[in-house]
């Protein structure tokens, strides 16, 4: 290669100018940003976050980042892992799933923390935003097949971009902005337990972790501290280490491996990590989650609440409840564990309890995964009536769709069915502004009154005519 991959993605993050994006590119910054925002003070109380906190409240530091919502400043790279974890905890934030799953939007702390640390403009915060979403993005085209089918979580895609996002901010050089995606790049390689079988609080930590590390390498690499420049491509580098790469020609060398749904052929598209930068944007291309689960969950979701809300069906008329996912889905969703999830992140990870909780309530929000639900009795009766099937057919046709068949059984015979390729939220069906103030209103209603809800989102819309310090001040409850 002429240039090193790290190389060619720090020159284009450096390179770009708030003036070269389009006005629809900024408008979207700012949508998930609204998005996000109010994912926060949903995650404002969480058990998870507090802990967190808590850790570093006692720890202090120089006050150089605020906690949206709680208004006080600690160290930047604390704040950014208190602040992307809000955003992450009810697993309620964008969705971006091709090869790779991903949450860009678990990135935005990195961009605002450093653009306060040292006080960027609000327009260099959005650039920052722009490119968290492209690198994010296009690192889920990359691995052939993506990551997870080799059991790695996706905060193995982030430690890669969280040091291009802070660095820019920090007005890194070129080789300095190599060595901070070298020394990010080198340590942050998470593997996929955390989503897999019975969760914990790591489930929504992990990336928020890569993040913070990326601010970190940073803030290494402007002191003078050197990374791998060949953290990609080199020997035991990023692909070598995966395998389906030639090191030593510096070319795509596929390779027959066992990965999570059996033989296939591994390899990579570096065209599409690094070709093309600057011709669109694939913020435009991210989708939203209109319900606080797992992505994969949402286009069943979408089918069942259909088919009960359309024809009045109540939980104790169920039958039976068969859903027909790709063979990828039917694997994270429908493990054993999942039929008894006993935390909130197991709970929202579990297709059968999503689907349970629709049929008692026809309807998913925050409170369907809070403590007292989990005890609801209605949902134990109905859960071992859902019935998943593996679908080989609907696997050929995913990333492109998320393929869903539901039929709903009665007690006294009737059959309903409903079918469905993709969810609300995908671009496709892209959430409205009113459904993004509805959704911000559930999760902000407990801290913000209305006027203050309209007062927030006027600044997040308005942002780049304020200074970073006084955006901040206006996200505390």
């Amino acid at each position: 290669m002429e240039k090193s991959i790290a190389r060619t993605m720090a020159e284009f993050a450096l390179n770009l100018k708030y003036e070269d994006l389009p006005e629809e590119v900024i408008h979207e910054v700012k949508r998930y940003l609204y998005d996000s925002v109010g994912c926060a003070y949903g995650g404002y109380h969480t058990k998870d976050v507090n802990i967190i906190r808590e850790i570093y409240d006692d720890m202090g530091g120089t006050e150089e980042a605020t906690l949206i919502g709680f208004g006080n400043k600690i160290p930047a790279v604390n704040a950014t892992l208190v602040n992307s974890l809000m955003i992450r905890a009810l697993d309620f934030n964008d969705i971006y799933w091709k090869e790779d799953p991903s949450h860009p939007s678990d990135i935005i702390p990195a961009a605002l923390s450093v653009g306060e640390m040292v006080n960027a403009s609000m327009e260099e915060i959005i650039v920052a935003i722009v490119l968290a979403y492209e690198f994010e993005m296009r690192l889920c085209l990359f691995a052939k097949p993506g990551v997870r089918e080799r059991k790695w979580h996706h905060a193995t895609l982030t430690q890669f971009v969280s040091p291009i996002v802070a660095g820019r901010l920090l007005g890194l050089t070129e080789d300095e902005m190599v060595n901070a995606i070298g020394i990010n790049g080198s340590h942050n390689h998470t593997i996929g337990c955390p989503t897999a079988g019975k969760l914990t609080m790591m489930k929504n930590t992990v990336d928020p972790m890569a993040t913070q590390s990326g601010v970190f390498a940073a803030l290494m690499a402007q002191k003078g501290f050197s990374g791998t420049e060949k953290v990609f491509e080199g020997k035991e580098g990023f692909m070598d280490a995966f395998g389906g790469w030639d090191y030593k020609e510096e070319k795509v060398k596929p390779v027959k491996m066992q990965g999570r749904e059996g033989l296939s052929e591994w390899s990579w598209d570096v065209d599409a990590l690094i070709g093309g930068l600057g011709d669109s944007y694939k913020i435009m291309e991210c989708g939203m989650k209109a319900f606080p689960t797992e992505a994969l969950t949402h286009t069943h979701l979408s089918a069942t609440l259909n088919v009960v809300t359309k024809n009045n069906i109540t939980y104790d008329q169920i039958k039976e409840v068969e859903i027909t996912t790709f063979a990828q889905a039917y694997d994270i969703l429908f493990d054993p564990t999942k039929y008894r999830p006993e935390s909130r992140e197991t709970a929202d990870h579990s297709l059968p309890y999503c689907i349970a909780a629709a049929l008692v309530d026809h309807k998913i929000t925050t409170q369907s995964f809070s403590d007292e639900k989990l005890k609801d009795p209605r949902i134990w009766e109905v859960i071992d009536k859902i019935k998943g099937i593996g679908s080989l057919e609907f696997e050929k046709m995913f990333p492109a769709k998320q393929p869903s068949n539901v039929i709903v059984r009665t007690t006294d015979g009737r059959e309903f069915s409903e079918y469905l390729e993709y969810p609300k939220g995908d671009p496709r069906e892209p959430m409205t502004e009113e459904d993004l103030d509805n959704k911000f209103a559930a999760l902000s209603t407990e801290l913000l009154t209305e006027e203050r809800m309209k007062e927030v989102k006027e600044a997040i819309f308005n942002c780049e005519k304020m200074s970073i310090g006084d955006f901040m001040k206006i996200l505390t409850v």
